[in-house]
């Protein structure tokens, strides 16, 4: 045709009823061409005007408690990259992405597929259904789910939309529902299922800014006011003129809050870190760089989301730098935790896979089970084969023939099993992991790459890669950001500060807080402990809060020696340090349990592991009972040798573990004593086992 893509548009609408065009795939189809091929509504401008045309908003402070205000970005020498929103990050990759795959669900046990042209049209139906609804500028839209395309959509709609995103954990009670809720006068919560929604509506009159809540997955159970199907919802907006949100998204600068990531607050109230449109896009481009993460258009990463999204470590890997380099995201099932994780990845073999140091050791426990159930000769080949691996790994040098005939007779099949034959990357966040973990993965020929960082810095800060990889260190620091070492002792250890495009806005409404973590120069506190080595490689030592001043005036740092213990004894689960402001250092002991895969709470059985460590002594204990209540004698003394050998490589006398015990229960999240993401939740685990620790002081 030679008329314009104008007048193709009105001509095609004037004859086509939209409401009834919008359930069929071809208006869909349509409406995608226009916007993008003629660079219509929304895609009037293309991307360098679009840039161009949207200036920082007027700052003078580095930080804010307001999510209302903006900031002074970090700009300087080596982070000068043009400051752009999550929209325009999102219009630049359907532009170069459009008719590649981006999200795959499964459904009626079939994977679908949807392209990020279709993906960014979701989004912005979601937007308008968002605006229809009454969503206000910086006021909060809260998602409480599983992973899924709907929480994708629902995260970039309500930013579209110029509301702020947020995250609620799915294990969160209706109580810390609320708080998260009201702190970021969210206008609408989603949903995942009726689990969910009974939280919300148990809590539903004590929000006061709540006006419509929506559910994403599953039949409405009751008809309730401002409850809406995710179809109704996708319906909402329809009659929302486009230029409506096109002002809206205009609107928008890079340095203003878009997502409040909620700290699982171990004492007091969660803080909600405001993270900028700049935030999440530099970071998104930047910290792959290190993880060496392709674009699409080079070859298309692809991966399994099923870490908490309300978490910034699986919220960046998974959703922003999905969107930025054109990765393939697929979501896996609600029960993925429970033990279909597996089953996923083998379908999906993904090039990228992250876990938490909990997952990564999940995993290993779950390999050495099956080990020990192999014929001799399998057991034998398999344990060659890990520790050849194991060997050329932890050198530098040209891998021998030898580790070439372990992997491809071995390891690529024990790989496989777990999905991980395409793998390629293969990254651990959020929490430090133990030596023993990384090493033993080695053993399969996997380098874990370890990111560093916090919400508040969005994420990663150090990363170790393909380049830049060396054991036991978490990397180096990320392109374009910088750190610093304040308060270094004489051996060089000092609390770890953060500078780059990276670090958040502010806490939300906490302005004491805010300056808690931020220096009068801007500089994040991390609280963490560490040491640089003359190549730049960081070396985590401990943790400020964690640090242990005994009573004698020693400083402890406790994660060494509980990973020390977890080594000696393949028994333990979970081991923790007591002894602040105490004569001596004690320990509470876990022991390895089976978990009710209902519940996720740990149960009186002891695990595969365990019992086996329990015969190889002569114990015929197969429960925590049989050996607490029994004070089975063979595994108290293998204990006992066990931390006797770690306190012979104690550096001084007050860092020896006086005293020991077990307690009944495993730690759990749902027990409290672990966070979303694995870390120990020290303060709730010394209020729990108050009277239990007393005792080990008591003369």
């Amino acid at each position: 045709s030679t008329k314009s893509g104008v007048t193709l548009k009105q001509d095609f609408l004037e004859h086509v009823p939209k409401q009834s065009l919008y359930c069929l795939p071809l208006w869909k189809e349509l409406q995608l061409f226009f916007r993008f091929e003629f660079s219509l509504t929304p895609g009037k401008k293309n991307i360098e005007e679009e840039f161009a045309s949207s200036p920082l908003a007027p700052a003078d402070s580095l930080w804010t408690t307001d999510a209302t205000s903006s900031v002074r970005l970090r700009m300087e020498e080596g982070c000068l990259d043009e400051p752009i929103t999550v929209h325009q990050m999102f219009k630049a990759s359907v532009e170069k992405y459009g008719h590649m795959h981006a999200l795959a669900s499964k459904k009626n046990k079939k994977w679908e597929k949807i392209t990020f042209i279709e993906y960014y049209q979701f989004c912005w139906t979601a937007a308008r259904s968002f605006i229809k609804l009454g969503l206000e500028r910086f006021h909060g839209v809260a998602i409480l789910g599983f992973n899924s395309a709907e929480w994708f959509f629902s995260a970039v709609g309500a930013i579209m939309a110029g509301g702020i995103m947020t995250g609620i954990y799915a294990t969160n009670s209706p109580e810390a529902c609320q708080y998260v809720a009201n702190d970021s006068k969210a206008n609408i919560i989603v949903v995942e299922n009726q689990k969910q929604l009974d939280k919300i509506l148990q809590i539903r009159e004590r929000l006061p800014h709540l006006k419509a809540i929506v559910q994403y997955s599953g039949q409405l159970q009751q008809k309730i006011s401002n409850l809406y199907s995710w179809e109704e919802f996708m319906d909402l907006g329809l009659d929302i003129p486009e230029k409506q949100l096109e002002d809206i998204i205009s609107s928008q600068r890079a340095n203003q809050c878009c997502v409040l990531i909620y700290t699982s607050g171990t004492t007091g109230n969660p803080k909600g870190v405001m993270l900028s449109h700049d935030n999440i896009t530099w970071t998104a481009s930047h910290a792959s760089m290190v993880g060496e993460v392709q674009p699409a258009d080079t070859k298309q990463e692809s991966l399994v989301s099923y870490l908490p999204l309300s978490h910034i470590a699986a919220q960046i890997y998974d959703l922003w730098t999905g969107i930025m380099f054109g990765e393939l995201v697929y979501f896996a099932q609600p029960d993925a935790l429970k033990g279909s994780l597996v089953n996923t990845l083998r379908e999906v073999c993904p090039t990228s896979h992250m876990g938490v140091p909990r997952v990564w050791e999940k995993m290993m426990e779950k390999i050495k089970q099956g080990i020990s159930q192999c014929g001799y000769v399998k057991k034998k080949l398999m344990t060659w084969a890990m520790s050849v691996s194991l060997e050329a790994n932890q050198k530098d040098d040209e891998k021998p023939f030898l580790f070439s005939l372990a992997d491809s007779l071995v390891l690529q099949r024990l790989r496989a099993e777990l999905g991980l034959s395409c793998c390629q990357k293969f990254f651990s966040g959020a929490a430090p992991i133990g030596s023993e973990t990384v090493q033993f993965f080695l053993g399969l020929n996997i380098r874990l790459y370890e990111a560093y960082g916090m919400s508040e810095s969005t994420g990663p800060h150090f990363m170790s890669g393909p380049k830049a990889y060396k054991l036991p260190s978490c990397g180096k620091v990320v392109p374009g950001c910088r750190y610093k070492m304040a308060n270094v002792d004489s051996e060089g250890t000092g609390e770890i500060c953060f500078w780059g495009r990276n670090i958040f806005m502010g806490f939300l409404n906490m302005e004491d807080k805010t300056r808690e973590a931020l220096d009068e120069d801007g500089w994040l506190h991390s609280g963490d402990l560490g040491k640089i080595d003359e190549e730049g490689f960081l070396y985590i030592t401990g943790r400020m809060k964690e640090l242990i001043i005994t009573a004698g005036g020693e400083n402890v740092p406790p994660v060494p020696i509980e990973e020390a213990v977890k080594k000696e004894l393949p028994i333990i689960s979970n081991a923790m340090l007591i002894g602040d402001k105490r004569k001596f250092l004690s320990m509470l002991l876990t022991l390895k349990c089976c978990v009710d895969t209902e519940t996720m709470e740990p149960t009186e059985e002891l695990s595969v592991e365990a019992v086996d460590f329990c015969r190889q002594l002569g114990s015929q204990a197969t429960k925590v009972s049989d050996i607490i209540e029994r004070k089975d004698k063979e595994v108290y003394q293998a204990i006992q040798e066990g931390i006797n050998r770690v306190n012979s490589a104690a550096t001084s006398h007050a860092q020896r573990i006086q005293k020991w015990t077990i307690v009944r229960k495993d730690f759990s999240v749902s027990g409290g004593e672990l966070g979303p993401t694995m870390k120990l939740h020290r303060p709730v685990v010394l209020q729990m086992y108050h009277k239990v620790i007393e005792s080990l002081y008591q003369e």
